[in-house]
């Protein structure tokens, strides 16, 4: 296994360890905790992988079956594991997860402990075990394999009693004892309800911190599959992110208060960005299916997602920090729809021919500060994972520039932590040079955390330079990896034009209606003019938003433009002080297009919007239109 090295120390085979003298410019930096296992990093690091739902509900036209379809109807003709992985390989996909049971308590191998399995299906004349075929086609093509396995069982009529425990963990065991080594075991967070729950046809519910006792379970996990990472709704070993939609939150966190996060947790959208101040290492998973189902429908065959639906979902999902799970519904011939598979491959192709070229492959960077030759600024380029350029204690902030013989077109951008001395990145900038000027690329989301992995798809750039500055981290910074891309034509992302903005309802306070009006009528020739350094802007009732759309004065003379601003929230009119953002619009002067404000979601009913900087000082603050999302 990969092990990570501090520079300063040095090993023999033939004596003990040799502890070299350690300057601030030859050692490591202090590790910034929590920081995660080895196994965390491994498994961040597939960045891609599939997720298999596939059953009773398959043959019953279900997505939680109730736990009465009969095993009979379960009988795929063509049912072939090798096209599945063959498939998923060519998706760019690095492991498979197999729904071995869901709610409905359908076992996919013969579990001893049930007859409600394959056992009992027309399949090969009851002598099928899927769970076998598809570990075997892992093992034979190279892919990872592991096991989903629903603590909630609709059928079994012990489910709410210590009975049935005792009856998971012998089904978790059995799983984890004979179809070789899994890297994942995914527990889901659904837990407790209506079912047929061996013919009483009643709700049962759970106390879902302690029923299981994952405790037990984590120590069997620990004996039997130590390398193995536990998917729950907290982890320990990586969390939901939140939604079924495949995406993580621009700004995302790989940490969790421990112990807080339990399946079911009602506060779950925030773990589309993690806990700023967690203690405990726990990673987004991003869950989605190609169709709008997990379970496969005929009538959804016209409804799989698209490879540019993909592609969207990558850069939102592996490059907010998280991984990507892909769901694929097997069809009753027990094979991969051809369109699922059509569309996934199609989207790798596409990932791959956009981050093709790395544009600063081995080209050294000018940086602001260095901590030592071991941690050099070469380091971000060369392509390796366990070489980082870091900067000296106590320096937190930093530039790093690229400069080019000659104008280069730039869309795309790449930035990795060196995470296994933790996560610290809190707010980064990223500029491209414009004659003299240093001019913040286009983008529709906040730079923030990087993690892992970022990747920024921003407005096409021709430029000889480009940079990143983090302007706040936990600690002295880490980057050890860089890329910077054209993805090509047909590339672009696209921003709102003033008709299209989309936003909230809202008033302005202070403002006469009629001049209000102007700022949301969808018409860039009217503008909303407010005296004074400050506009107040009332939700009407508290909101979570994440986003402030700006377009300024369109006419000849551009009236009020901001250059500098603070963007503040709160809940009564009189108290908004809690600051969200603060930062200016460059080149407004010259390029007066729409701004964008992107912030960590918040819940506020009143925002207020301070010009702390006039372009022409003394004129009231112009808007053609505004937009909250």
């Amino acid at each position: 296994m990969k092990k990570y090295i501090i520079p300063c120390l040095l090993f023999s085979i033939f004596t003990a360890p040799l502890l070299l003298s350690c300057t601030p410019e030859t050692s490591a930096p202090e590790a910034i905790q929590p920081i995660p296992e080895q196994k965390q990093v491994e498994w961040q690091q597939m960045e891609t992988y599939a997720f298999i739902h596939f059953g009773l509900n398959t043959f019953n036209n279900q997505e939680w079956g109730y736990g009465n379809s009969d095993p009979k109807t379960f009988n795929p003709s063509k049912l072939n594991c090798e096209q599945w992985v063959q498939t998923l390989i060519n998706a760019g996909m690095k492991g498979v997860i197999l729904t071995a049971k869901h709610h409905d308590g359908f076992c996919l191998w013969p579990f001893e402990g049930t007859e409600y399995s394959v056992k009992n299906s027309p399949w090969k004349d009851g002598k099928g075990n899927i769970v076998k075929e598809l570990s075997e086609a892992c093992k034979k093509y190279g892919l990872k394999f592991a096991v989903y396995l629903s603590p909630w069982d609709r059928h079994h009529k012990n489910y709410g009693s210590p009975e049935y425990v005792d009856y998971f963990h012998a089904q978790l065991r059995d799983l984890l004892t004979h179809y070789g080594q899994v890297f994942e075991v995914w527990f889901d967070g659904a837990n407790g309800g209506d079912g047929w729950y061996g013919g009483s046809k009643e709700s049962r519910t759970i106390d879902r911190k302690n029923y299981y006792n994952y405790p037990r379970i984590y120590e069997m996990l620990d004996s039997l599959q130590p390398q193995a990472i536990i998917f729950s709704d907290g982890g320990p070993g990586c969390r939901w992110v939140g939604n079924e939609k495949g995406f993580a939150g621009a700004t995302n966190w790989s940490l969790l208060r421990k112990g807080e996060v339990y399946p079911g947790y009602s506060k779950f959208k925030e773990l589309q960005y993690g806990h700023p101040n967690g203690n405990q290492w726990v990673p987004a998973e991003c869950d989605v299916s190609i169709r709008p189902g997990w379970f496969y429908h005929p009538e959804e065959d016209n409804q799989v997602k698209t490879p540019e639906q993909l592609v969207d979902l990558y850069y939102r999902s592996v490059g907010h920090n998280a991984t990507l799970l892909l769901n694929f519904p097997v069809n009753r011939d027990g094979l991969i729809h051809p369109t699922d598979s059509a569309n996934a491959v199609k989207f790798h192709e596409i990932i791959k021919q956009q981050l093709k070229n790395n544009l600063v492959a081995n080209i050294t960077p000018q940086v602001s500060d260095e901590r030592g030759r071991n941690f050099s600024a070469s380091a971000m380029t060369d392509n390796q994972y366990d070489t980082y350029w870091a900067t000296k204690d106590g320096v937190t902030n930093g530039t790093i520039e690229f400069n080019f013989p000659k104008a280069q077109r730039m869309n795309r951008m790449m930035l990795q932590e060196y995470i296994p001395l933790g996560q610290r990145v809190k707010s980064f900038i990223v500029e491209y040079k414009e004659k003299d000027q240093w001019i913040p690329v286009a983008l529709n989301e906040e730079t923030t955390t990087i993690g892992y992995k970022r990747l920024l798809r921003f407005k096409t750039v021709i430029s000889d330079a480009i940079r990143i500055r983090i302007t706040e981290a936990k600690g002295p910074l880490c980057i050890n990896n860089i890329g910077i891309y054209d993805a090509g034509e047909n590339s672009e992302i696209h921003f709102p034009k003033a008709t299209q903005i989309k936003s909230l309802p809202f008033t302005l306070i202070g403002i006469d209606l009629e001049e209000a009006t102007k700022a949301f009528d969808k018409q860039e020739e009217t503008s909303c003019f407010v005296e004074g350094d400050k506009l107040i802007i009332d939700l009407g009732s508290e909101q979570t938003i994440s986003s402030l759309y700006i377009l300024p004065d369109q006419s000849k003379e551009n009236r009020g433009l901001i250059s500098n601003y603070e963007l503040r929230s709160g809940n009564e009119p009189n108290a908004i002080n809690v600051l969200i953002k603060e930062g200016e619009f460059s080149n407004i002067q010259n390029n007066p297009i729409l701004q964008s404000i992107f912030f960590t979601p918040i819940k506020t009913r009143y925002l207020e919007l301070k010009a702390t900087r006039m372009i022409k000082p003394g004129e009231p603050i112009g808007f053609a239109e505004i937009g909250i999302q």
